[in-house]
């Protein structure tokens, strides 16, 4: 790879440093701009607010599933390798009950499946026997996965990055074309990537009509609960979700909702009682030790996009090569290595012209 290849990646968010990570590995000469950085918490900035784990919900999509299958790899060797990196080896445990089964779900999607495909990816895939299930499930499923505590996976990130020659410039775009006479050379950029998540919807030049904010609320307890947990479906609403995260360092995640369309980051009070009241039916393990013990609560927007996330390259009029990577709604952490890959690919496809 030639020195001279320089690659602006906007955006600081798991989609843009997985991204930066990922070529400069190749040896691209990358920078990072962004107006968020690790440390910060904005509503724009959603990467710091979201679970994270890794439970894949894809269904009949190769490519989202390979995303998922790569990604996957890593983190378990992350978790071997790299115990800063805040990544906790978890067991999760999935509760479908009789009605959601014959649900079309994007938010469900392969979760309904009695085996999905990643049976045959993840590590000890087990279906649970119905006798052993909570009261109104028919079916359940078990298997070896991780959680993500952001706070510290996203600033160790960060820091692979620079360990890895990648600047950063602090940076507030209105066109995508600016990016092209950031990178920190001080030369015009050879491609950029964008990375710009619910920004992409406003972004001069990019201006995507697909995206759109999948609003998810949580409540983080001090309370441990023995496992991940998610069920595939609530007596509360549609957009209503019931997951339960025990995250590296402690404490719980408690969730949730997907809120498609809803930008509002006000913390909705009885929606936060459902969550709660649901979380501990699933599991009354999280009061074992105490009563339930509120850190606070959250309000996160996934970056989702219509027909999902894009990942392709594109000769912009006016700005050159760039790199698309947005979208992928709430599979940024759990998709973010396969994607970033994928944009290692391309890039190296267009340079190569």
């Amino acid at each position: 790879m030639k020195n001279s290849e320089r690659v602006v990646v906007i955006g600081a968010g798991v989609a843009g440093l997985t991204s930066a990570l990922q070529l400069s590995k190749k040896g691209y000469d990358v920078t990072i701009v962004a107006k968020f950085v690790p440390g910060d918490y904005d509503i724009e900035y959603t990467s710091p607010w979201a679970g994270a784990n890794w439970m894949s919900f894809v269904k009949d999509n190769e490519r989202l599933a390979n995303y998922d299958r790569i990604t996957y790899d890593v983190f378990q060797k992350l978790v071997k390798e790299c115990p800063d990196a805040g990544i906790w080896p978890r067991r999760c445990i999935t509760y479908v009950r009789q009605e959601d089964l014959d649900k079309q779900s994007d938010i469900l999607g392969g979760l309904l499946d009695a085996r999905p495909w990643f049976a045959d990816v993840v590590g000890n895939f087990t279906t649970l026997d119905p006798s052993t299930l909570p009261k109104g499930y028919c079916q359940g499923i078990a298997y070896d996965s991780v959680c993500i505590n952001v706070q510290v996976y996203l600033p160790w990130l960060q820091s692979q990055c620079f360990a890895n020659g990648v600047k950063l410039k602090v940076v507030t775009l209105k066109h995508i074309k600016e990016a092209m006479h950031l990178h920190s050379s001080g030369y015009k950029a050879d491609l950029i990537v964008n990375c710009t998540g619910l920004q992409a919807s406003k972004l001069g030049g990019v201006m995507d009509p697909k995206v759109y904010p999948g609003r998810g609320q949580t409540v983080l307890v001090r309370n441990h609960a023995p496992a991940m947990y998610s069920v595939s479906g609530t007596v509360d609403g549609d957009d209503e979700l019931t997951y339960i995260m025990s995250r590296p360092g402690g404490g719980t995640i408690l969730g949730g909702c997907y809120q498609k369309g809803n930008w509002n980051g006000t913390i909705d009070p009885n929606l936060a009682q459902r969550i709660i009241r649901r979380a501990l039916e699933i599991c009354p393990d999280l009061e074992k030790d105490f009563p339930l013990d509120i850190v606070r609560h959250n309000v996160g927007l996934r970056p989702s996009r219509e027909g999902g996330p894009r990942v392709e390259l594109e000769y912009m009029e006016g700005v050159g090569k760039v790199v698309h990577n947005y979208g992928a709604g709430g599979a940024g952490y759990q998709s973010s290595y396969g994607m970033a890959d994928h944009v290692v690919e391309l890039v190296d496809l267009a340079l190569m012209e």
